[in-house]
């Protein structure tokens, strides 16, 4: 394989050398089991703590508010089926965006099948939740809102903090999905007055298959696994040693070089931006520019699939996608984009650009030169192109 640039880090990210290492005795040597007695088991049992008192630091919670999960989704499923369990003599209402990722999305859909009610709250053009539009969903029987705090796909940063002192106001519980925000963002659960948030490493930097829920105390929420009294009894399962030591290293190595990585994408993002505007017609902005990750850029071109710009775009050794990572092979258009209010015709014309630690001004200046012609003659075959978005354009 000759170059490649990494432009999906909103997928998932490579594993940082620094946790590689960090990680690697408890995948040999110091293999024990955190629930036994013995020497290796108790050592195991202290890397525990030591990597819950670390996140716990990160994000302003306490230790005992950290528990374990295989990773965001399990942690998003467990915030919302395990709330809407032990709570349901309250009520059986909660509320979510129309624009979350599908591990909340479904989640709900299903208690909306087993008898709850779910509000989904609109979002405007660039898909920023209005708190109002919250407070005016809250019900008697509300037990739980979950609004994401930046988007996968288009990277809008909610007002969470905003959302939070509504709900702090009524009395209901308040869930957070960060796993796109956590080591990019400051991010403290106090400041943003949220219950419970969901984080996964890998995608800053750290292992796959291991997260966590952050659960704010005397939270009730029943066990979504069972079978252990591991995490406190509340999350059943051997702990996955190597995997939480990574995250901990991961986050600590993210939160201390936040400042200067989200500076750096940032101007790289603009640049992107600008020399593709500058470059190609009919292009345009999916999201918030103003209240943006730093390192996202979605975009949609007029009159061409974006399945088919990601393989032009492979063939140059630039690696993109069209949306959600846990979407991909789907022929739907994006759910996000159409509650943006854009058609559907022209949702399916979408790329999602996100940058990392190991983009450079050269790979984006690289972008800049290769793409244009991909478009160009991705138009030139699309039966489309003429009729419905060039004359358009032109006149």
């Amino acid at each position: 394989m000759g170059r490649v640039i990494y432009l999906d880090h909103a997928s998932t990210t490579p594993t940082d050398p620094e946790v590689v290492e960090v990680m690697r005795p408890w995948l040999a040597e110091q293999f024990g089991n955190p629930s036994t007695v013995y020497s290796l088991g108790v050592a195991a049992a202290k890397a525990l703590q030591d990597a819950r008192e670390s996140i716990a630091a990160c994000i302003g919670a306490e230790p005992e508010e950290i528990y374990f999960t295989s990773g965001g989704t399990e942690a998003d499923n467990w915030a919302i089926l395990g709330t809407a369990d032990a709570h349901q003599k309250k009520g059986r209402h909660l509320i979510t965006s129309t624009i979350e990722h599908h591990a909340v999305l479904e989640p709900m859909e299903y208690l909306e099948k087993h008898g709850c009610e779910i509000t989904h709250v609109p979002v405007d053009a660039g898909g920023l939740v209005d708190p109002d539009d919250v407070r005016r969903a809250l019900r008697p029987d509300t037990v739980l809102v979950s609004i994401m705090h930046a988007n996968n796909e288009i990277g809008t940063i909610e007002p969470i903090d905003e959302i939070g002192r509504v709900t702090r106001e009524a009395g209901v519980l308040f869930h957070t999905d960060a796993v796109q925000t956590v080591g990019k963002l400051p991010l403290d659960v106090n400041e943003l007055g949220v219950d419970l948030l969901s984080m996964s490493a890998h995608k800053f930097y750290g292992p796959k298959g291991v997260g966590l829920l952050y659960l704010r105390k005397r939270t009730r929420v029943s066990p979504l696994l069972h079978g252990g009294n591991q995490e406190n009894g509340r999350r059943a399962g051997t702990h996955n040693v190597p995997g939480i030591v990574g995250m901990a290293k991961a986050l600590e190595l993210a939160t201390a070089r936040m400042a200067e990585d989200g500076v750096r994408e940032a101007v790289l993002r603009n640049r992107l931006w600008e020399g593709l505007s500058a470059n190609i017609e009919a292009v345009h902005l999916n999201g918030d520019m103003a209240h943006r990750l730093p390192s996202n850029l979605n975009v949609r071109l007029d009159g061409i699939e974006g399945e088919s710009m990601i393989l032009m775009l492979d063939m140059e050794g630039i690696c993109v996608s069209s949306g959600s990572a846990c979407t991909t092979g789907s022929l739907d258009p994006s759910h996000v984009l159409l509650a943006l209010g854009i058609p559907a015709e022209h949702a399916h014309g979408s790329l999602r650009i996100t940058l990392g630690r190991s983009t450079t001004a050269e790979d984006i200046d690289f972008f800049i030169k290769v793409f244009p012609p991909i478009v160009a003659r991705l138009r030139e075959m699309s039966p489309v192109w003429c009729a419905n978005c060039a004359c358009k354009q032109r006149n």
